[in-house]
């Protein structure tokens, strides 16, 4: 024991092994681990009656690029961008306008913003629910009886349900990570550029936005990744009718018990949100260059 208490303390870099050595097994069995079993599954035939034949082949990713697929994995690209969008356009001001206020009113507004998100994510789906239905959702009641609309608006089982449910449920990612940077900008900057005569829209344009890009990057990849894969608001709020790629991966499990195919569509995902992940960061790295 105390050969090994020496060796330690002339080795600090074993030390600092060793205190990673826990964190690295659980990410190795739980996460490693699992995600080379799926690699290999997907490269496997389906049984006859689900499960797995040990057989390789290059089929499952045959199918990924079916017509069919590809559009469902385009659609999906196409609302997580459009959610990612909207939860910017709404999200920063949101951020900037806590991040201004005096210490003591930020923790409290910090505090209001996730309070309802507290909730578990499920039941604040299907309280959009009972506020989006055609006929008897409350917006339609609500309109329809104060003699405003004289036919419900469609605002269920489409595309347009599916963002508001994603913005709604994603929302809380977008800001906190602006917040976080807009609370360390460093004020003199503006006071500054307000005494060289520069307009608002300047300030913010030269200063504000290129100090606030790293919260801004951080806060998409945080909307725009989970509302690629999602398939809990599509499966409520698209009515069974408007699905994304989650829900088509989730239904190969579940339902159709073919892994190798859901296998192969999960690992294709994941190579669109890392390649998406990885040109965002260039277009943003290299926007925030050009400004500065």
């Amino acid at each position: 024991m105390k050969k090994w208490l020496t060796l330690l303390r002339q080795r600090p870099s074993l030390q600092a092994w060793l205190l990673l050595l826990p964190s690295a097994f659980w990410l190795f069995v739980f996460f490693i681990a699992p995600l080379f079993i799926v690699l290999v599954y997907s490269f496997l035939e389906r049984g006859t009656y689900g499960g797995v034949v040990w057989h390789f082949t290059l089929e499952n990713y045959r199918r990924v690029f079916d017509p069919l697929y590809f559009k469902t994995f385009w659609r999906s690209f196409y609302i997580a961008a459009v959610t990612t969008f909207f939860t910017l356009l709404l999200g920063y001001p949101l951020a900037y306008y806590i991040a201004t206020r005096p210490p003591k009113r930020r923790g409290t507004l910090v505090l209001a913003l996730m309070i309802p998100f507290w909730t578990n994510f499920l039941v604040r789906t299907y309280a959009w629910l009972t506020l989006l239905r055609t006929h008897t959702g409350l917006i339609n009641v609500t309109l329809m009886s104060l003699g405003w609309i004289h036919k419900p608006l469609p605002l269920f089982g489409n595309d347009t349900a599916i963002v508001i449910g994603l913005v709604y449920g994603w929302l809380p990612d977008m800001i906190l990570p602006i917040y976080a940077t807009l609370e360390r900008l460093d004020r003199s900057l503006l006071e500054a550029a307000m005494d060289l005569y520069a307009s608002g829209p300047n300030v913010f344009r030269r200063v504000i936005w290129p100090l606030s890009l790293p919260g801004v990057v951080a806060g998409s990849m945080l909307v725009f990744i989970p509302s690629l894969g999602a398939f809990v608001t599509p499966a409520i709020l698209g009515g069974g009718k408007a699905l994304m790629i989650g829900n088509i991966i989730s239904n190969q499990f579940l339902a159709a018990h073919d892994w190798p195919f859901g296998s192969a569509l999960s690992f294709v995902m994941m190579a669109v949100m890392l390649i998406a992940t990885l040109i965002y960061f260039r277009a943003t790295s290299g926007e925030e260059r050009r400004q500065l």
